[in-house]
């Protein structure tokens, strides 16, 4: 059940956020964030192909609040319905996605739930709310709002200092693929930004812009306790180039993969990366159309986390010039 505020205040704190945040930020908490150039999230019915881009048909993602904040928030999804505008069809519309909200203990910190495929207790957490769509012009091209929400029934995460709240996208039944958008919001009707909030996830599964030499940026984030990386992708289908940046990398090539199969390659990381971002760009090659899905864990095998707002800000990468003392 979600928790709910008195009206008064729920009419009042949108008004407010309007007026002290800056104009500028007004599109910062959008999942996936323009910065990264991903046009669409990505996810098919239970029947789909894998060979069309979704290797488990789920995508789990995490948006992050201020552990300071108690007034509302909302989470907004874009085009929700399987079917219409946005959409893949692969003959009629027959797709039905569910979206689950959760939150409370263990919706961020159970394992599974940080884990790159939907097994075992990967759902854990309060459920909070949820919905099922499919090919439903009401809400074709347009928002469905979850809340609203009190940020205390998100999990506190001492790791990234809020409180978390954890949203599954999960193909039912159907084979065709369902794109949508995500905003992490102060108001049910608006997109209006959370200040200081967030939202990341531990498998990216997106579609690619369609424009040759279009540059993609993907930031997964390095804790100190990571001294090497392992990129995987799935069904890129060869039609991307990939290089990795960083305060240390400057376009260090990575492997991409084919069609309907998984590649990777090992980087080692160095402590200046530590607490900070990486940019894994990737520079579309073809027109076609492309879904593809992402991850990147640590030696370890622990899947790392990509923020829509990377931490540490986009890596710049830093020359170092060797100075020789004239004797």
């Amino acid at each position: 059940m979600l928790l709910l505020f008195p009206r008064s205040v729920l009419l009042i704190l949108p008004l407010l956020a309007a007026l002290l945040l800056p104009a500028g930020r007004a599109r910062a908490q959008a999942a996936p964030n323009p910065g990264e150039n991903v046009p669409f999230l990505m996810t098919f019915g239970a029947q789909a192909d894998p060979s069309w881009g979704d290797d488990d048909f789920t995508q789990t993602f995490f948006f992050l609040v201020p552990k300071e904040r108690r007034q509302p928030v909302y989470i907004r999804v874009f085009d929700p319905d399987c079917g219409g505008q946005h959409d893949e069809p692969k003959g009629g519309w027959n797709t039905t996605t569910n979206f689950s909200l959760y939150g409370g203990p263990n919706a961020h910190s159970a394992p599974d739930a940080r884990a790159t495929s939907p097994k075992g207790q990967y759902r854990a957490g309060t459920l909070l709310a949820q919905k099922n769509f499919g090919a439903e012009p009401t809400y074709d091209n347009r928002w469905y709002t979850f809340g609203p929400l009190n940020p205390l029934a998100g999990e506190l995460t001492p790791e990234f200092d809020g409180y978390v709240f954890k949203l599954i996208a999960q193909g039912l039944r159907g084979d065709d693929g369902n794109l949508y958008r995500y905003f992490l919001s102060s108001s049910p009707t608006e997109n209006i930004a959370v200040e200081g909030g967030n939202a990341f996830t531990y498998e990216y599964s997106f579609r690619l812009t369609p424009v040759v030499g279009a540059k993609t940026h993907l930031y997964p984030f390095v804790n100190d306790r990571v001294v090497s990386i392992r990129q995987s992708n799935f069904d890129v289908d060869g039609g991307v180039q990939l290089k990795i940046f960083s305060v240390a990398k400057n376009g260090h090539p990575a492997i991409v993969s084919g069609n309907n199969v998984w590649a990777a390659s090992t980087h080692p990381v160095v402590a200046k990366e530590h607490g900070l971002s990486l940019d894994f760009q990737l520079t579309t090659l073809s027109k076609a159309p492309n879904d593809l899905v992402f991850y990147v864990t640590d030696q370890y095998d622990v899947a790392l986390p990509f923020f829509a707002i990377p931490l540490g800000g986009p890596p710049r990468y830093r020359y170092e010039v060797e100075v020789k003392m004239r004797e």
